[in-house]
């Protein structure tokens, strides 16, 4: 598979729209649920909805990573993840590269800001990962 490294505006644009489709997945997955299991008087402890946000997000980029290399904001914006030989990634290395992305993204950004510096303007849960956001035009 082939294809051209995106400029940081496009992938931030994405990342922009990915956070919509974020949110009401949230909404559907995970704010639905609690308020049903509150109904019944359940609640869970603050690390349980941590976990239960953290494995519905997982579940949601980790498949779409995996099949098809792409979330729906990644398909409007022509963008896909690959690993470094430009082929999907390995199961292992999407849910490394989720993992990874948390902190990337929750330390003031610090892991997109590195693509400024990085030599292939990768961001740093990429680099750590081995894979990379490619664009198809």
């Amino acid at each position: 598979m082939s294809g051209h490294l995106p400029g940081i505006r496009r992938r931030l644009a994405c990342m922009l729209y990915e956070g919509l489709v974020v949110f009401s997945i949230l909404l559907i997955g995970f704010l639905l649920p609690q308020i049903v299991l509150s109904g019944f008087g359940f609640s869970l402890a603050p690390k349980l909805l941590w976990l239960h946000v953290t494995l519905l997000l997982m579940a949601y980029f980790v498949w779409c990573w995996l099949n098809g290399g792409q979330t729906l904001p990644m398909k409007t914006w022509k963008l896909r993840v690959v690993d470094a030989n430009g082929t999907p990634p390995r199961p292992l290395q999407a849910v490394l590269r989720y993992m990874l992305a948390w902190p990337s993204i929750l330390l003031f950004g610090i892991g997109i800001a590195w693509a400024l510096f990085d030599p292939d303007k990768q961001f740093l849960h990429d680099r750590i990962a081995g894979t990379r956001i490619i664009g198809s035009d």
